[in-house]
């Protein structure tokens, strides 16, 4: 979450006329995140979440995202819905963006991960798959590898500006992916940025998952992949095989992996892991000037493809030590 677009006073109430929440109390822009604009926006009637949405985000898209919260929310995943307004419409303009306005979900997300938090994630990550599996809107999803060799192109000339050598490195590691990126693994509806800042807890049980605006068809086990990434590495870059361990057991207790998603976990965290490091990439060389929210460090997620590069069992994940194949 960001802000990105501010909203005045004026704006703000013409735009709540369209609903039955009563008058606007306060309205506090949400510095988190990196693709919208948000703010808590508390009404007469309570708390919401409204939110712009910017440039990256399709109009397209939308009807996909706020229908698979309902979805997903009416199968019991506990996530945030979109408000209707009075003519029944919950997607509608503001300052001319898209916006919505979105349930608030009560809860913190965790500053400090611990495995018991990971289990958690495994276990409602899941629930998911298996929730939105009669889903019946479609969106492919635009940041896999295609999408990769696109964002690559963009930083390219660039990119040895954040580290010497780093364009040779990124072109590399696409071209191997590439080489190696499984097919024929169970698909689905994944949320595809499942990182500790869209999972609330009430002390370590969890309470809800939010910001599903990267949600789209794919395979469920590079959503696994995703987490991996965003839970399981402590801060000083070592990978804690615990939590792994813990989340990918809760997972599987709820929905099994077959042998081929097992073997692929390696080459779908790496994938993971460049993506978000074409992102931060692109983000730190394409910061807007005075936006709320400061870019991420790229870096950070080399050393996580680093550290999938090395993986030759699934020990490594904490699971039973197998060997897995080379990418």
């Amino acid at each position: 979450m960001a802000v990105y677009t501010e909203v005045s006073d004026e704006d703000l109430e013409a735009f709540l006329a369209h609903y039955a929440l009563g008058a606007a109390l306060s309205c506090k822009g949400i510095a988190e995140g990196v693709e919208n604009s948000n703010f808590l926006l508390v009404t007469e009637s309570g708390p919401f979440i409204l939110t712009l949405y910017e440039k990256r985000v399709r109009d397209q898209d939308l009807p996909f995202f706020l229908g698979l919260m309902d979805h997903l929310a009416a199968k019991g995943v506990d996530c945030p819905v979109p408000v209707a307004g009075r003519d029944g419409r919950a997607l509608r303009e503001l300052c001319g963006r898209p916006a919505a306005i979105i349930t608030f979900l009560a809860g913190m997300w965790p500053r400090r991960v611990t495995p018991g938090h990971c289990g958690e994630v495994g276990g409602a990550l899941a629930r998911l798959h298996l929730a939105g599996a009669d889903f019946q809107l479609s969106r492919n999803n635009a940041l896999s590898v295609a999408g990769w060799h696109e964002l690559f192109q963009r930083c390219r000339e660039r990119a040895d500006e954040v580290q010497p050598g780093l364009a040779r490195i990124l072109a590399a590691e696409l071209d191997a992916i590439t080489a190696a990126w499984p097919d024929g693994l169970p698909t689905g509806v994944i949320h595809a940025d499942l990182f500790p800042d869209n999972v609330f807890f009430r002390a370590e049980k969890l309470s809800g998952l939010i910001d599903f605006y990267f949600a789209c068809r794919d395979f469920l086990a590079y959503d696994i992949a995703v987490c991996l990434n965003a839970w399981c590495f402590e801060p000083d870059g070592a990978f804690n095989a615990t939590k792994a361990r813990m989340l990918l057991s809760r997972y599987r207790k709820v929905r099994p992996l077959n042998e081929a998603e097992l073997e692929a976990l390696p080459i779908l965290a790496r994938g993971s892991a460049l993506r978000f490091l074409l992102t931060r990439l692109y983000d730190w060389l394409n910061h807007p000037a005075g936006a709320y929210v400061r870019p991420k460090d790229p870096l950070e997620y080399l050393r996580k493809l680093r550290f999938h590069q090395g993986v030759r069992s699934l020990g490594h994940y904490g699971l039973d030590g197998d060997p897995v194949r080379a990418g």
